[in-house]
């Protein structure tokens, strides 16, 4: 008998999803507007192209003696990665890019593929992710809330020097564009994130050789990804967020939105009418092995079906939002976007954008210190309480 946390999409989930509807409403997919009654096609190749992790089993323990499967408790971490994966796509493929089945990628679409394989030393990988969540307060296996896999991923992307992100977990509702700015733009040499560790000091690989990774510049703009961990309402989501929602669909700049149902987290990747376009996490397939040369097959991490989509009002109220800037001038036509999504009518904003720290804050500089800071690590998890909130509604 089929184990039912094994079953595949094609078995389990796709045949009872009805196609992509026939509609004369926009569909927004991270960006860019399609036209559901002529570009079908394009709407589809573009969602195959993201990035999709699922629950996967029977890779390496982590932490040596741990769990070998993510199913039931990993989905929060896959949609992380989802969205992580979709900014390293934009740094290093672009956003254009177009993955085709049977078709030779290019080298740096497998780099990225790799920072997320089921192994101890990827950049983003299961593994890592759960360890790093320990010094957030979760026991490896237990289920995070969208802004504890916000601040792990911060913390791990200081030791990806190939892509050199700037990553900035924005608290309290509150994008400060000065903190952002001395982030991205540092005075001095920068192998890695800024204010982390130099990359000369034994960090991960990726399972790169050593000569792979970036060489030490001086950096002008640090490419950044924003995430914002915000609460829409108590039990559900106050209605007058949902139109400002939908903008943030429409930026180029947008990476999605990671939340869900209580317990049950997805990768939103767009909306159509009052409809969210999602990828779902919740099926478990078997791990990947990577071969010598990083090469390996990769249909698995695509998903070739139409995407899943739910009613807008049916979101819990716990989410991440996020961005990529890969330029200064990016993140300034961000900015100017804010700026008139602040004018629309009935639309509530989801948060604020201000040009310096406000006084009632903390101190700025504890979130620029290193990423096992003590001072740090004590102010994300008083942060942190939105995802305890998310974890009691699905009692």
């Amino acid at each position: 008998m089929m184990d039912a946390a094994t079953l595949t999409y094609d078995t389990l989930r796709f045949s009872e999803l009805e196609d992509f509807p026939e509609t004369s409403e926009p569909v927004w997919v991270l960006g860019k507007n399609y036209n559901a009654l002529t570009e079908k096609e394009e709407i589809l190749s573009d969602v195959t192209s993201r990035l999709w992790f699922t629950y996967r089993k029977n890779f390496p323990a982590i932490g040596g003696t741990g769990p070998t499967s993510d199913t039931g408790w990993g989905c929060m971490l896959r949609c992380g990665q989802m969205i992580f994966a979709q900014a390293l796509v934009c740094r290093h493929l672009g956003r254009d890019w177009r993955w085709e089945k049977k078709t030779r990628q290019k080298d740096d679409y497998f780099n990225v593929l790799n920072a997320f394989i089921d192994k101890k030393d990827s950049y983003y990988s299961i593994h890592q992710i759960a360890q790093m969540g320990v010094g957030e307060g979760k026991l490896i296996g237990q289920w995070y809330g969208p802004n504890t896999v916000a601040q792990v991923l911060r913390k791990l992307a200081a030791f990806d020097s190939w892509s050199s992100l700037a990553v900035h977990v924005a608290m309290d509702n509150t994008v400060v564009i000065d903190e952002i700015k001395r982030l991205c733009k540092p005075s001095a040499v920068c192998p890695g994130a800024a204010a982390f560790p130099s990359a000369d000091m034994g960090l991960l690989h990726n399972g790169f050789p050593p000569e792979a990774r970036t060489a030490d510049k001086q950096c002008q703009w640090k490419p950044l990804i924003l995430l914002i961990p915000l609460r829409l309402g108590l039990s559900e989501i106050n209605e007058a967020y949902i139109e400002t929602l939908k903008q943030c669909f429409m930026l180029p700049q947008s990476l999605g939105v990671i939340g869900g149902k209580p317990n049950s987290a997805h990768y939103f990747i767009g909306y159509v009418g009052e409809e969210l376009i999602y990828l779902d996490p919740h099926t478990t397939q078997p791990t990947v092995e990577p071969s010598d040369s990083c090469f390996f097959p990769d249909e698995s991490f695509h998903c070739q079906h139409p995407p899943c989509r739910m009613r807008i009002s049916d979101l819990d109220p716990s989410i991440a939002v996020g961005f990529f800037c890969n330029t200064e001038d990016d993140f300034e036509e961000w900015c100017q976007h804010l700026g008139k999504l602040s004018l629309i009518r009935e639309a509530l904003p989801m948060f604020e954008l201000v040009d310096h720290h406000p006084s009632h804050f903390c101190n700025p500089d504890v979130l620029n210190l290193t990423p096992d800071s003590s001072d740090a690590d004590r102010l994300e998890r008083f942060f942190d309480s939105e995802d305890e909130e998310f974890e009691i509604l699905s009692l």
